[in-house]
């Protein structure tokens, strides 16, 4: 069992040794005691971001893979941090057999039952990285397996470490506001969320099925196969596979293949994944793609992938055809398509700004990786600058396309984003890939209407059942209030002023008609002029009436 303070110790000491000691004195101010940099050796690094890099290597697989995953938030963070971040490999040193084998025998539910499923284990690890190791085996049968144990004891340092870094997080954007624009705790929670996945060996396993089954018909394409009689929550066992590393230019050639059709092939392979399957390996550095002696394209380790809806991947077909034919209204109803909201105020500074980026990106007829690279820098560039929230669904789809490119770069240096991407998004156009999905939409939605037309009778006859029951619901908006009460008031006022005048009719007349009494000459006066007033103002009153009417019934 991890001991979180002990653990809340190391991370304090490390980033203390890495120069953060006084940004930690003021996030816990007095509540411990951190290590000072001791002078003359201080770590070997020149700038902030490079000794951020440097800790979380230190601070082991939690902090290593929260690095490496904020490295696709290149929207958000800034360019010389992100190139930090790439540099962060996920390797560990390969622990002893005997330490792993406690793993293996709990996804074999005994050691009996390990050695009834395989002939063989190599003890030595062909693989070892922060979460899991990689051993080759043989089963009974004689078919060569690799088996994918996770380390021992890893979830509950991935679990006290989460723990840590959210409450780190939290802290962080209490004592420095203006790193709020960065959501730390939201970075945190996404990073909690994949993480757990990645623990999780049969959602791996779920993954790389999935795959095999979309290019079940695709040659030179090539899953492994997962043996899920002996796989777990623990442990995965797949078919082993032999090969080189895809960015092995020499070793591809010396095996008699032509880098250029393995560079073209695996960009297409991308291509079906994420515009036809919508389900993508979000993972392509070179250690996970291997090339057979056959000419085989190899996928290896499922733990991240991308999933895209149809409208999704319409979004960004259309921001591709977009950055290709220099089109910026179509740019920005493509973002908003994927997603981002662009406040009105943004509009026209951001769309002057893609402007700009687009006719600076299609003024060059070779558009290489490079200027796509630029293009995508420059586009992540103004979505920080206009503090646009953009889905990390997005930007993983932006990282794998850089990685996949950088691989084809490497393997031919003419490789051509233009010429080969064209032609692919025209097929789809023509080709109608998307097309089942959106008349799957488009008959839903045609079924939506046709469903409220035929409900509109019985939606009425209920209305006017509930009118006559009493039962009928009237929302009045405060408005319609005001609007009642003044009216109210209005009517009020005269109706008194009605009264008033009636009043003084009658008490004129009869103080006019009284003969028999003898009352002096000023009451007559009086009498008479209230007589006058209350004439006056019932002819005001008629023909404020009539006039009303009139313009109403204009």
């Amino acid at each position: 069992m991890v001991n979180r303070i002990t653990r809340y110790a190391q991370i304090v000491d490390i980033l203390g040794k890495y120069g953060f000691s006084i940004g930690l004195e003021r996030m816990f101010p007095g509540k411990a005691r951190f290590r000072l940099a001791v002078p003359g050796k201080e770590p070997d690094a020149s700038t902030v971001y490079e000794r951020m890099r440097l800790a979380l290597e230190e601070l082991g697989p939690t902090f290593v893979k929260f690095g490496q995953i904020m490295s696709t938030r290149t929207e958000l963070l800034p360019p010389e941090l992100i190139e930090q971040l790439k540099k962060l490999q996920d390797h560990a040193n390969p622990i002893p057999f005997s330490e792993v084998r406690g793993v293996m025998e709990t996804g074999c539910h005994s050691f009996t039952e390990c050695e009834n499923w395989f002939w063989k284990v190599d003890e030595l690890p062909v693989a070892s990285a922060s979460i899991a190791q990689v051993h080759s085996a043989v089963l009974k049968d004689g078919t060569k397996v690799a088996l994918k144990i996770q380390r021992p004891g890893i979830r509950e340092i991935i679990e006290t470490d989460l723990s840590i870094l959210r409450s780190m997080a939290e802290r962080v954007e209490t004592v420095f506001p203006e790193t709020r624009i960065y959501n730390p705790v939201g970075m945190v929670d996404d990073f909690a969320h994949q993480i757990v996945k990645e623990l999780d060996f049969s959602r791996d396993a779920r993954n790389a099925d999935r795959m095999r089954r979309n290019f079940h018909n695709v040659p030179g394409i090539h899953f492994p196969r997962v043996f899920w009689e002996y796989s777990s929550e623990y442990m995965m066992v797949m078919e082993f596979v032999e090969g080189v590393r895809i960015d092995d230019r020499q070793a591809i050639a010396a095996m008699g293949l032509d880098p250029h059709d393995i560079a073209a092939r695996g960009f297409h392979a991308y291509l079906k994944m994420i515009f036809e399957d919508g389900f993508f390996h979000g993972d392509p550095h070179p250690g996970n793609l291997l090339v057979t002696k056959e000419g085989d394209i190899v996928f290896l380790d499922f733990g991240i992938v991308g999933i895209l809806r149809p409208e999704k991947r319409q979004g960004f077909i259309n921001l591709l055809f977009a950055l290709t034919n220099d089109d910026v209204e179509l740019m920005l109803r493509s973002l908003e398509g994927l997603g981002i909201v662009i406040e009105e105020s943004d509009r026209e500074p951001l769309r002057d700004d893609l402007y700009i980026l687009l006719h600076d990106f299609g003024s060059s007829n070779d558009l290489s990786q490079y200027n796509f690279r630029l293009v995508v820098t420059e586009l992540t560039e103004s979505m920080r600058r206009y503090r646009l929230q953009v889905p990390m669904t997005l930007m993983l789809l932006l990282k794998v396309f850089i990685m996949v490119l950088d691989i084809g770069i490497h393997l031919d240096p003419k490789f051509n984003f233009r010429k080969e991407i064209t032609p692919y998004l025209t097929k789809l156009a023509d080709a109608r890939n998307l097309s089942a999905a959106y008349f799957k939409r488009a008959s839903v939605s045609l079924l939506d209407a046709a469903d409220a037309l035929f409900d509109m009778p019985r939606n009425l006859n209920l209305m006017l059942r509930r009118i006559s029951t009493g039962t009928f619901k009237l929302e009045i908006v405060e408005t319609d209030i005001q609007k009642l009460q003044m009216s109210l008031d209005k009517a009020s006022d005269k109706l008194m002023i009605g009264l008033v005048v009636a009043s003084l009719v009658v008490g004129s007349s009869l103080i006019l008609l009284s003969h028999p009494l003898s009352l002096p000459d000023y009451i007559y006066w009086v009498a008479i002029f209230g007589y006058t007033f209350a004439v006056l103002v019932g002819f005001y009153a008629v023909y404020h009436v009539i006039f009303l009417k009139f313009r109403m019934g204009r």
